[in-house]
C-alpha cells in the first residue's frame, strides 16, 4: 500500500458498524451491517489503561455499556465485563466490548472493508494512534480492500503516518477549519471526512479540486444524501444504511 493512493470507497459505509440496527462499535454492529448488505463499515477505537486497543467512542462508559465513569480508567480485564448491547435492545443483551483483533477477524469473515478511525482519550492522541496503525500494518486481512485510518486528531494522524506510512489517512473535521487544506497536505491525507452538516458545493468543489476523496457523516436521510452525492461527494457514512441501499 502507498498513502498516495487510495482504493475508491463504496457509495455507503456503515456508521460504527450499522448503529441504527444493532449497538454501536461492537461484533453485532459489524454482522448487522453485512446483512444489510454493505462493502465497508466505519468504527472506533481507543486504548484501554493497560494499552489494549478496544472499539468504542465516548470517553465515558454510561452512553454504551452498563458501566459508569470514564473510558479511559478501566484496564481491558474491566471493560469486558461490562454489557455494551442491552442499552440498544434487550436481544443484545451481553454483547461485548470487541477488541481491534476481533474486529478485523469479524471484517474478514464478512468481507468486509474498514474506516478505522482512531478515537484518543484526552491525552492519549500518540500511544493510541501507534497502537492502532501497528495493528493495521500488521494484522490487516490481506484479502479485504486496503483499510483507511482517520481522526480528527492531528497528533494521532501524524503517528499513524510515521509509523504504517502505506495506510492511507483521512482528516476528519466538523465545521469547515481555515486550515483544514494545510493539516490534510501535512498530514499527507489522501480524504476529508466532512460533517455533512456544514458541508456546501463550493467546500466539496475545492476538495475534489485538490484531489481528495471526499465523503460525509453522519447523513440518514437519503435526499440529503442524494444531495451531497450530486456535489460530488464520494461516500456517506450512515447508522441506516438500508435506507440508501434500497
Amino acid at each position: 500500500m502507498h498513502a498516495g493512493t487510495i482504493d475508491p470507497a463504496p457509495m455507503v459505509i456503515g456508521h460504527r458498524g450499522a448503529a441504527g440496527s444493532a449497538p454501536e462499535n461492537t461484533i453485532a454492529g459489524i454482522e448487522a451491517a453485512a446483512r444489510l448488505g454493505v462493502a465497508w463499515v466505519e468504527f472506533d477505537v481507543k486504548l484501554t489503561r493497560d494499552n489494549q486497543t478496544v472499539l468504542f467512542h465516548d470517553d465515558r462508559l454510561q452512553r454504551t455499556t452498563d458501566g459508569r465513569g470514564a473510558f479511559a480508567a478501566n484496564d481491558f480485564a474491566s471493560l469486558r465485563r461490562l454489557d455494551a448491547g442491552s442499552w440498544f435492545a434487550p436481544a443484545f443483551g451481553g454483547e461485548r466490548v470487541p477488541t481491534l483483533d476481533e474486529a478485523l477477524e469479524a471484517l474478514a469473515t464478512y468481507n468486509l472493508g474498514a474506516n478505522v478511525e482512531i478515537k484518543p482519550s484526552p491525552g492519549r492522541e500518540r500511544a493510541t494512534a501507534y497502537a492502532v496503525a501497528r495493528s493495521l500494518h500488521r494484522h490487516w486481512p490481506e484479502h479485504l480492500p486496503q483499510p483507511l485510518l482517520s481522526s480528527f486528531s492531528a497528533a494521532a494522524l501524524a503517528v499513524a503516518r510515521d509509523v504504517a506510512p502505506g495506510v492511507p489517512r483521512a482528516l476528519l473535521v466538523h465545521r469547515r477549519p481555515r486550515d483544514w487544506l494545510a493539516q490534510a497536505r501535512r498530514l499527507d491525507c489522501v480524504a476529508l471526512h466532512a460533517n455533512q452538516r456544514h458541508m456546501t458545493p463550493d467546500w466539496a468543489r475545492t476538495a475534489l479540486t485538490v484531489g481528495l476523496a471526499l465523503r460525509c457523516f453522519t447523513v440518514n436521510d437519503p435526499r440529503r444524501a442524494a444531495r451531497l452525492l450530486a456535489w460530488g461527494v464520494e461516500s456517506i457514512i450512515t447508522d441506516h444504511p438500508e435506507r440508501l441501499l434500497g
